[in-house]
């Protein structure tokens, strides 16, 4: 979505804020985003829902100090977003259930719980839809994969696929490719910020203090990675532009191809998807 764009949903209730809640709850208070009838959030900790409290058009409850609080958020509401922990997904949904309104679409934000789940303590006349975004939802540059349920129309799709591009970019995909999806992009984060600490270590070790690493290293993903976005070209395309014929840079590439990095990432890849595939299973 772009800054300038004017978006309006209707109600919603975001049922855990955690990070990745909040997060998206970022985006749905930004200028040019309205939400009819308000937004309504649940967290354990009263301390952390009266941090909330002063977000314009946010109610925010807790459930430590009101058993009722979820169901009360979801009461009425015509987007509601699951964001607690996995584990508490099927006690959370089986309190709710009762108490959504036909005709809700009901938002999964729980990694590895499946829409056959969500469908199974939800009343058939509630949509479901499995997300999956990243950390840099906090800064409003999400990857989301998003995945319709059985009993979800187009209009629903098409209405979270807004949602989330309040927080970035969004990527629709079957269910069967979502936890693939989150190898890659969910996970992917990760990737990156391993590897600019170790080649942050690499500038220390030749002599750069850890501030002077930081900024030679962090500055250059950031440039990179800016100059990939803005120039719409291929990355191996720039990667040749930087790498002279018979000059430093293309030495060091090819120590680089010694690791087979690509080979590296598949394997990398199939352990987390192997993993989101043991939790999934339970």
């Amino acid at each position: 979505m772009t800054d300038s764009a004017e978006t309006t949903f209707p109600s919603i209730a975001i049922l855990g804020a955690g990070s990745m809640g909040r997060a998206i709850l970022s985006g749905l208070v930004k200028p040019g985003v309205h939400v009819s009838g308000g937004i309504r959030v649940t967290n354990r900790t009263a301390a952390r829902a009266a941090e909330l409290a002063g977000t314009p058009g946010v109610t925010a409850y807790s459930t430590d100090t009101d058993a009722a609080a979820n169901r009360t958020a979801v009461a009425g509401a015509d987007i509601v977003l699951v964001a607690v922990k996995p584990a508490m997904v099927p006690e959370l949904l089986t309190e709710i259930a009762d108490a959504l309104e036909p005709g809700t679409i009901v938002v999964s934000v729980a990694a590895g719980v499946t829409v056959a789940t969500f469908e199974s303590l939800l009343p058939a006349s509630v949509s479901v839809l499995r997300s999956m975004p990243n950390t840099p939802a906090v800064v409003g540059l999400a990857v989301t994969g998003i995945s319709a349920g059985t009993r979800s129309s187009d209009a629903d799709r098409a209405l979270v696929r807004s949602l989330f591009e309040t927080v970035g970019e969004v990527v629709e995909v079957p269910e069967e490719q979502l936890d693939a999806l989150s190898t890659i992009s969910g996970s992917g984060p990760a990737y990156v910020f391993y590897l600019i600490e170790q080649l942050t270590a690499t500038a220390v070790d030749k002599g750069f203090s850890a501030e002077q690493a930081a900024v030679l290293v962090n500055g250059t993903f950031r440039g990179a990675v800016e100059l990939l976005v803005q120039s719409g070209e291929d990355p191996a395309e720039l990667r040749r532009r930087v790498t002279s014929p018979k000059g430093t840079t293309e030495r060091a590439v090819q120590v680089l191809e010694t690791a087979r990095l690509q080979e590296l990432f598949d394997r990398a890849t199939d352990a987390a998807l192997a993993r989101a595939r043991e939790l999934a299973a339970g």
